[in-house]
């Protein structure tokens, strides 16, 4: 496959209230991209900042004591992010997941889920509100976060032997203090919690049994994730990444497993089941087997871009044309065109992508801005 067989339609940015459309429209429910997928999914990123320096996510050779993060004025307030939230529920989102950053990071972040509880879709119920976070102020934060609204969360965990995550987090913080939040937070009822394992090889995939059994039989669900080439900062190459078969097949060997079906159309991990009765687990593999067909979510930055893709090189600048005088209208009017306008697929297109990108110069963003 070359270059020129993968050239997308370049889309249309939208960075000031010169580029709004002239005619606005209503808000349906429902608004469908150019492979007819939906906006079902809303993530939005608090803060750039991060206690932790993983080394897949925020080596310290580039996040270091020198690292510019955002000022506060460049960040959303509450009230802008809560707008957008809006909007896009109008649109037809039911989960709004909240990331970062380290999202516990953000001050007051139970106000902001208290404002995204008030929210209805256009039927009237609730919507799902999630955070994912490093876990490492989920003991202090877990029961305020419930009683504001918080619906559930899941918690990065990469290793249960202390010296490994110590390595990956590269910060020196205990794996014992995240056990610990995970079962407050399930105390508190912010379930059921899944616990994420980004599984690097070299690093941490001797693990890979050990975390199953100590979950299997818990109420919480255990995700492995393959090493993604999210952003440029994390030394990505396809050697490091240990393909979600193996994964299967390692476990199954020692804890037989049977596959069942997805929870919902679109969902991002592939689930299998304990054949004991004892639990599921899930593989999410983005890199070798891309769900980019049933993808449904968008993602906001933590300074109001609205990107498509996580593995995007540009967003759209919604805090510019909010902080220049949007109306609602014109913001509902623009979000939809950008949703109907994606093409993305990055994922099924990874080889051809990855060679225009070097070709090109051009860097993805980073998670850590655009959240996981």
């Amino acid at each position: 496959m070359t270059g020129a067989e993968v050239q997308e339609p370049v889309p249309r940015f939208y960075r000031s209230l010169a580029d709004l459309p002239a005619v606005t429209d209503e808000p349906t429910g429902r608004v469908t991209d150019t492979m007819n997928r939906p906006l079902h999914d809303l993530r939005i990123s608090v803060t750039d900042r991060c206690n932790f320096r993983c080394v897949y996510c925020m080596p310290k050779e580039v996040f270091g004591k020198d690292f510019a993060f955002m000022e506060r004025d460049e960040l959303l307030s509450f009230e802008e992010m809560t707008r957008l939230a809006r909007i896009s529920v109008a649109h037809g989102v039911e989960k709004i997941r909240l990331t970062g950053g380290e999202p516990l990071l953000r001050k007051g972040l139970e106000e902001f889920v208290a404002m995204l509880a008030a929210l209805r879709t256009p039927d009237g119920r609730p919507i799902d509100i999630a955070l994912t976070t490093n876990g490492s102020a989920l003991a202090v934060k877990a029961q305020a976060l419930k009683d504001a609204g918080l619906t559930r969360v899941t918690v990065s965990l990469d290793s249960l032997d202390d010296t490994t995550f110590r390595m990956m987090n590269d910060v020196n913080f205990p794996v014992a203090k995240i056990l610990h939040g995970i079962d407050v937070a399930h105390e508190a009822g912010l379930g059921p919690i899944k616990i994420n394992m980004v599984v690097k090889r070299g690093q941490n995939e001797h693990d890979i049994v050990a975390m199953a059994r100590h979950f299997q039989g818990t109420p919480y669900i255990l995700r492995f994730i393959e090493f993604m080439d999210v952003g440029s900062s994390n030394g990505w190459e396809m050697g490091a990444v240990v393909p979600s078969r193996e994964v299967i097949g390692l476990i199954n060997v020692e804890l037989p497993l049977d596959e069942v079906a997805p929870n919902y159309d679109g969902e991002t991990s592939r689930r299998w089941r304990y054949r004991d009765g004892s639990g599921e687990i899930g593989v999410i593999s983005s890199v070798t087997q891309s769900f980019c067909r049933s993808c449904s979510r968008a993602r906001v930055s933590t300074d109001g871009k609205l990107f498509t893709c996580l593995f995007a090189t540009e967003g759209h600048d919604l805090r510019a044309l909010m902080r220049g005088g949007c109306t609602d209208e014109q913001l509902a009017t623009v979000m939809a065109q950008i949703w109907r306008e994606r093409t993305d697929r990055y994922s099924q297109l990874r080889s051809a992508k990855t060679i225009q990108l070097r070709a090109s110069g051009m860097k993805k963003i980073e998670m850590s801005y655009i959240g996981g």
